[in-house]
């Protein structure tokens, strides 16, 4: 492995995220928290360190990660992104099982636009007949 860092950007919805990755012990650091504290959700935890589990990397670098925009969900989707990203570039070979994970595509669903004479994007007023 390379002694120098790896830079990669992921987004998702609002979120963008930007994550440095070095050799080390499997130090996270998001926003100068940990990812633990940060995420709050387990499930959001679990979802921004697939790419980890997929390569078997666990541990085996730290990651400093700086996100903006969007909420947690979008953000711990632009994180995994990222690592995705920079775990290629660390690694060629990984390419092939991120990708069949589907761990490379952006995910470029965002909230619908309000429309106007509508309460929402899509809901309705109550129509009344008389």
């Amino acid at each position: 492995m390379a002694e120098e860092r790896i830079c990669c950007t992921g987004r998702r919805k609002a979120a963008v995220a930007t994550v440095w990755m070095s050799p080390g012990t499997g130090k996270w650091q998001v926003n100068g928290r940990d990812l633990a504290p940060y995420l709050t959700r387990e499930a959001l935890v679990v979802h921004a360190s697939e790419p980890f589990k997929i390569t078997e990397m666990t541990g085996k670098v730290d990651v400093f990660c700086k996100t903006r925009g969007g909420g947690l969900s979008g953000q711990a989707g632009a994180i995994r992104l990222a690592l995705a990203r920079a775990l290629i570039k660390l690694n060629p070979e990984f390419r092939r099982s991120l990708k069949a994970a589907g761990m490379l595509t952006r995910d470029s669903r965002c909230v619908e636009r309000k429309k106007y004479g509508l309460v929402k994007a899509r809901k309705r007023f109550q129509f009344s007949k008389r």
